[in-house]
């Protein structure tokens, strides 16, 4: 007799392989991120040289976790208060401000100004630009009477289409030495982040992840859709509003921290849905965590140690993500 059960892993085969995707995942990551820490470390293992190189590593490691947990447990969550799995929260331009401020330092100050906008204070300044601007749109937007997500979303596709316009007639006004340095600025890359800003960035991160984590069944209800949830008996609009603000606070840091990632959300919060095969946010998050990390230490290890071109790590998961998105597109409705 088949035993029936409900739940979000229902069936013993279902437990089975979530368990043997999180282990995996498990020791991918913990593979790769040994291996970054020790491999080609020109000093004998257990010497203060090693781990004085290795602690050097450990930041470059701990950047990459940091911006896999942000940006992992933003989209998925994002897609939740959407209710479209083909949106990321980077429609809602938080890149295209970075990229306008930091055009703009360049723009108005020069090099040796935007030089001195770097450290803890440049840090602190785009994630509070960045968080206020959010909450001002998601304020106005759906607070009032007509508010929906499909205008806010459209409203932020437009402020973000703005601001990347004024930004790029800014940058043809630039002398070539002005344009190589911001250029360098524009690409995500884990060299733009400084340890200095991880006493900000990690607490905010677990502030804003912990707070999603909790309210991960709500998100179960809020995955059903507006009427559903409302019928049963959730605040919706709160919900959103409350949500939309703790994602703000993640894109916002892992922007800060190390550039623009456009489509490595988009990629993560894809393959969890794939791998996971639940609705449950309590399993999907730890998946979608696992998975960044994985990829970005992953792509990072072998880029560094087998092809010897690191800097374009980011350029690849870009170019990978965006494939990705455009075959999602193409075989849309079967997600």
């Amino acid at each position: 007799m088949t035993q029936r059960a409900s739940g979000p892993l229902p069936t013993a085969r279902s437990r089975r392989r979530y368990r043997i995707v999180l282990t995996t995942l498990l020791v991918l990551a913990i593979g790769f991120g040994l291996g970054l820490l020790a491999w080609d470390n020109p000093m004998p293992v257990g010497s203060d040289g090693f781990w004085r190189i290795a602690q050097l590593r450990a930041t470059m490691v701990v950047v990459m976790l940091v911006v896999a947990f942000c940006q992992a447990l933003a989209t998925v969550s994002f897609q939740t208060a959407t209710n479209n799995r083909i949106v990321t929260p980077s429609i809602m331009g938080f890149e295209a401000l970075y990229v306008a401020v930091q055009t703009a330092a360049v723009y108005f100050l020069g090099v040796a100004g935007a030089g001195l906008l770097k450290g803890l204070p440049q840090f602190v300044l785009m994630v509070v630009l960045m968080v206020g601007l959010s909450c001002a749109l998601y304020g106005w937007l759906l607070s009032g009477r007509y508010g929906n997500i499909q205008i806010m979303l459209l409203i932020g596709i437009i402020i973000g289409g703005g601001l990347a316009s004024v930004a790029s007639f800014m940058r043809r006004l630039l002398s070539p030495s002005e344009f190589d340095v911001l250029t360098a600025r524009m690409f995500g890359s884990m060299a733009n982040a400084e340890a200095s800003y991880l006493p900000v960035a990690i607490p905010l991160c677990l502030a804003a992840g912990g707070a999603l984590w909790w309210q991960a069944k709500r998100l179960n209800v809020v995955a059903l859709g507006r009427e559903t949830s409302t019928n049963l008996g959730l605040n919706h609009r709160r919900e959103i509003m409350r949500v939309l603000f703790l994602i703000s606070i993640l894109m916002a840091v892992s922007t800060a921290l190390v550039g623009p990632m456009t489509f490595l959300g988009f990629l993560v919060a894809t393959l969890a849905y794939q791998f996971a095969d639940t609705y449950d946010h309590h399993h999907l998050f730890p998946v979608a965590v696992l998975i960044g990390f994985v990829v970005l230490a992953g792509s990072y290890f072998v880029l560094k140690n087998v092809f010897y071109a690191e800097g374009v790590v980011s350029i690849i998961i870009e170019m990978v993500g965006g494939s990705v998105f455009l075959f999602v597109i193409l075989r849309k409705g079967r997600l």
